[in-house]
């Protein structure tokens, strides 16, 4: 599995730009933690966006909602998931993952669940 991205600075930019109303100013150091944020969370085209304020806007905000309703859609399924093991519903708990599977994009987060089906794989 791959190392847990840090998502810190961009959590830092979306605050700043999409909640309390800050420019988004297209620095180097902006534009790269934007190129490199969207490779992590799988949004193609990010060079493009990155041509225009409006698409320099909407990357940030692809990626912060990916970043959100992914750790969401995972934290919640991991909840369930291990409710079914204790309960030892094992086809439920990896039902969990696979329905993460289906819609997840985010390679990190893919890989989480993934993983988390795999170590299922021994139990009934």
């Amino acid at each position: 599995m791959s190392i847990h991205p840090n998502w810190d600075e961009i959590r830092n930019l979306s605050r700043r730009v999409l909640r309390e109303g800050a420019p988004l100013v297209v620095t180097d150091d902006v534009r790269a933690l934007l190129l490199q944020t969207a490779d992590e969370v799988a949004v193609s085209d990010a060079a493009a966006a990155l041509q225009t304020d409006a698409g320099a806007l909407a990357l940030l905000r692809e990626c912060a909602r990916r970043i959100t309703d992914g750790s969401n859609r995972l934290v919640d399924a991991l909840y369930r998931m291990h409710r079914l093991q204790d309960l030892g519903d094992w086809e439920g708990a990896r039902q969990e993952m696979r329905d993460v599977l289906a819609v997840e994009v985010v390679p990190f987060y893919r890989e989480t669940a993934q993983g988390q089906l795999d170590d299922m794989a021994d139990e009934p």
